[in-house]
């Protein structure tokens, strides 16, 4: 479903990725770990076309995105969902409005029907009810899965998630984790997740993908990547600083 092949991006003069490349294949659930600062979140973005590589090809589909103008990108955007990592929520809307954002904007319901699609996403994301509240009233975990209704809302065949349980306790993770593997087995979607939680990569993820130095480091299950006795690998899953990064 998604290829990419020798990805390249710089920010002025500071490169980001250098050569990336990789497959995912229909209804894979995929992890993506690595530093901060790595590319996790530039990579997702080329991925849904919202920036656009110095080099490289993105195919979603068998279709290269990259020489895609705006108009045909709106199209292939909409086989794509997204759970941002703040939830991203709006404010000044209810619950229900928030999750029937993207509805209202490209497709043509009435009421009752926008109604009824808003309220199976949240009694999907176990929010049912929560219509009238407003963000304000919501804790963060249930700010995420309100971020996930309206992700799921009009049934996209990819979800990308970014930092999905960031800032949560590990109950509350362990949550949302249990939600992006019931969304992906009952609505059959392909899941992307970019995470720094290493008890997330290893649950949600059938394969994982770990980025090193601006390229792919890791390309394997969760498995074999938490069984690896390489350096690089087991300094990044067991979470351990070089002495020259330990500031005082």
């Amino acid at each position: 479903m998604i290829e990419v092949r020798d990805l390249k991006k710089s920010f002025g003069v500071q490169p980001i990725l250098d050569g990336v490349s990789f497959r995912i294949e229909n209804g894979e659930s995929v992890a993506i770990i690595g530093r901060s600062g790595g590319g996790k979140s530039v990579l997702l973005k080329h991925i849904i076309g919202l920036l656009q590589p110095d080099s490289g090809a993105v195919l979603i589909d068998g279709e290269d995105i990259v020489a895609m103008n705006e108009r045909q990108l709106l199209r292939v955007r909409r086989k794509f969902g997204m759970v941002f990592q703040g939830a991203a929520l709006f404010d000044s809307m209810t619950v229900a409005e928030n999750v029937a954002f993207s509805l209202r904007r490209h497709e043509r319901l009435t009421e009752g029907e926008i109604a009824k699609r808003v309220a199976a996403a949240l009694a999907m994301v176990d929010l049912p009810g929560t219509e009238k509240k407003n963000p304000a009233e919501l804790s963060g975990g249930m700010r995420k899965r309100v971020g996930l209704a309206r992700a799921i809302i009009y049934e996209p065949q990819i979800v990308l998630y970014d930092e999905p349980t960031t800032g949560l306790d590990p109950i509350v993770s362990d949550s949302i984790d249990k939600l992006i593997i019931r969304v992906r087995d009952q609505l059959k979607v392909t899941s992307i997740v970019v995470t720094h939680d290493m008890r997330s990569a290893r649950r949600v993820g059938n394969h994982v993908l770990m980025l090193h130095e601006k390229k792919i480091y890791a390309n394997c299950t969760p498995a074999a990547l938490f069984a690896s006795q390489d350096a690089v690998i087991r300094q990044f899953v067991d979470g351990v600083a070089d002495a020259k990064e330990i500031i005082f």
